[in-house]
């Protein structure tokens, strides 16, 4: 959540500030605000987007070659020009910003207000702020003190800078569970929550550990731990491109996404997959090859539509590889006592590679023996160095809040490892290994094929734009799928969406149905076809609307539905990466409709780097 921007050197600052909450606006877009050092700190912030601090600052003084800036996603207090960040200390002397959740923050007030402290806003952030000034003030310390002995004192998650009219040539970074990266520049730092705002200036970087505090001057910085120990700086090189960032013509992010999957699924098996020589090839696993292929169990964990993802990978692998799969919500697996030990493969799916949840259910997993692997959109991300091994996907930077060519990408990556397996386990003959991979190799031109019927989805989202709910069904693999299109239609419409295995649908979703309510069937050719039929006809007997996504050439339902949309014809194993499609299509469309912000849809935020 929230994004976080900070500029040390020679530079104007303001401008690298502005524009950097601009490409972190996609974190959290309830307030922004810049704070800038100038001899004395002076503070801009504004409810809103960062569009309107960017008005309010026009004409006003802004001259500083340091400064901090935030975007705000709410959490403690209502989003407010006060309870906007940055949050200053009481006598001003420290200034602040910070991601994440200071968990004992009502503790800590009750002891700062007893000691005379005054608050202004409901944040737990300027708790921290009072904090560190409470300190620093009672005790014959340095800046740099002040602020750890502070952080040994509080508990949860922290991403933050730290600013002080004490000691003006410093700026002060920490993290614990909540990113920051530092881009190296020549005499000048860049800090951000994730990497989008400094690819321009550097691709030079440094990911934070937890618990990692970084003193930055403008000719130095110094990395130590909460005790003031040094700690090694590790120089990575980023791998992306400014035009990545940038829309390229089209209205939305969410819509160049969508049509950036040809490309993305490609470049996620380029180099992995060889139908000439029949072979797949992670390097991320070669290491653990032996421990995956020869697991007991394989527990998936992962968030929104990375345990959907999660879901498609439960079939593959049970149906190709013939592992036991568990697919377990992250927030839920931490917080149990869940039977996991070193028999067991734990894989861990994340687009950013910094979800909390995640992150903790890895930590749990880790403790308990097990292998733990990754798959992640983002290098260099917490979730890449706490496993074992892992695979990146490369869908490329996902600036839409509503993730689409991640997902098709991590089910991309968990096909392959699907197969890897069979194959290794002697479970593919060589033939259906080579038809698999020469049908994976086919996805990238039948997404293709399906992007050409825009228009299609956008005619079928006008009849439905004001529906007040919908049902996704699907069977099989397919199921998930649903899920997925549910929650793409409900996160950026605002429309009441679920998604259910067809099956199920007697069991309570079928009261719901009428002619006002669309349901949305995935009803290609597999092996439960002509039970997904049945389901079409008993919606239909109740006077209910269907869309339904069919294999193409598909006569029988385009009898019986509304409305069809034709789909090439894949491997049943493979149909999750072509059907989803058209949901994200149809969803953007309403979305637009119905006047909402597609890529930034209320109370959303990309990354969930809080619990």
């Amino acid at each position: 959540m929230c994004g976080i921007v900070g500029y040390i050197g020679n530079r104007d600052a303001y401008p690298v500030l502005i524009k950097g909450l601009k490409r972190l606006e996609y974190r959290g877009y309830d307030s922004a605000g810049v704070a800038l050092l100038n001899g004395d700190t002076t503070i801009y912030k504004k409810k809103g987007k960062v569009s309107e601090l960017e008005a309010y600052v026009r004409g006003k003084e802004t001259l500083s070659t340091i400064g901090i800036g935030h975007t705000r996603w709410a959490t403690h207090g209502k989003p407010s020009d006060l309870n906007a960040h940055p949050h200053q200390s009481e006598k001003g002397l420290f200034t602040i910003i910070h991601n994440g959740i200071i968990e004992n923050y009502s503790v800590l007030k009750k002891t700062l207000m007893d000691q005379g402290m005054k608050f202004y806003s409901e944040t737990d952030t300027e708790v921290l702020a009072n904090l560190i000034e409470y300190i620093y003030t009672s005790e014959d310390i340095s800046v740099e003190v002040a602020v750890s002995l502070a952080l040994q004192k509080v508990v949860g998650a922290y991403g933050l800078l730290v600013i002080s009219r004490e000691d003006p040539n410093l700026m002060i970074a920490a993290r614990r569970s909540s990113p920051l990266v530092i881009g190296l520049g020549s005499n000048e730092y860049f800090i951000a929550s994730d990497a989008t705002p400094i690819v321009e200036y550097t691709d030079r970087v440094i990911y934070l550990n937890n618990d990692d505090i970084a003193l930055i001057r403008r000719d130095e910085l110094v990395l130590k731990n909460l005790v003031s120990e040094s700690t090694k700086v590790n120089i990575k090189t980023l791998d992306m491109s400014i035009s990545e960032m940038e829309k390229q013509g089209y209205e939305h992010y969410m819509l160049k996404e969508i049509f950036e999957q040809p490309r993305s699924i490609m470049d996620t098996f380029r180099g992995r997959i060889n139908s000439e020589t029949n072979e797949i090839r992670l390097g991320g696993l070669l290491d653990v090859k032996d421990q995956l292929v020869n697991a007991k169990r394989i527990v998936v964990i992962a968030c929104g539509t990375s345990w959907h993802a999660g879901l498609v990978g439960e079939y593959l692998i049970e149906d190709l590889a013939r592992i036991p799969v568990e697919v377990e919500y992250a927030s839920e697996f931490r917080y149990r006592n869940p039977m996991i030990g070193p028999d067991d493969v734990v894989l861990a799916i994340s687009q950013s590679g910094e979800t909390a949840d995640t992150l903790a259910a890895i930590q749990l997993a880790r403790e308990a023996g097990a292998l733990v692997l990754g798959i992640c959109n983002v290098a260099g991300s917490s979730i890449s160095r706490e496993t074992h091994a892992g695979v990146y996907t490369h869908a490329g930077i996902e600036i839409g809040v509503a993730s689409t060519k991640a997902f098709t990408a991590q089910v991309t990556v968990l096909t392959m490892m699907a197969i890897m397996i069979g194959k290794e386990k002697g479970l593919l003959s060589e033939k259906r290994f080579s038809q698999l991979l020469k049908e994976l190799n086919d996805v990238p031109g039948q997404i293709e094929k399906i992007l050409e019927l825009n228009e299609e989805f956008k005619h079928i989202a006008e009849m439905y734009k004001d529906a007040s709910n919908a049902l996704y069904l699907g069977r099989g693999v397919s199921f998930p799928v649903a899920l997925e299109g549910a929650l793409k239609l409900k996160e950026i419409s605002y429309i009441h969406a679920e998604g259910y295995p067809a099956a199920e649908m007697k069991h309570g979703p079928i009261a719901l149905i009428d002619e006002k309510m669309p349901v949305v069937f995935i009803a290609t050719k597999d092996s439960s076809y002509e039970k997904i039929v049945s389901n079409i006809q008993e919606v239909k007997a109740r006077n209910g609307v269907v869309i339904a996504i069919v294999t193409e050439g598909d006569s029988i339902i385009k009898e019986i539905a509304d409305h069809v949309i034709e789909i090439p014809k894949s491997d049943e194993s493979l149909v999750s990466l072509t059907a989803v499609v058209p949901l994200q299509l149809i969803a953007y469309h309403i979305a637009l409709m119905r006047g909402c912000n597609v890529d930034q849809p209320r109370n959303l935020a990309k990354s969930v780097t809080v619990e």
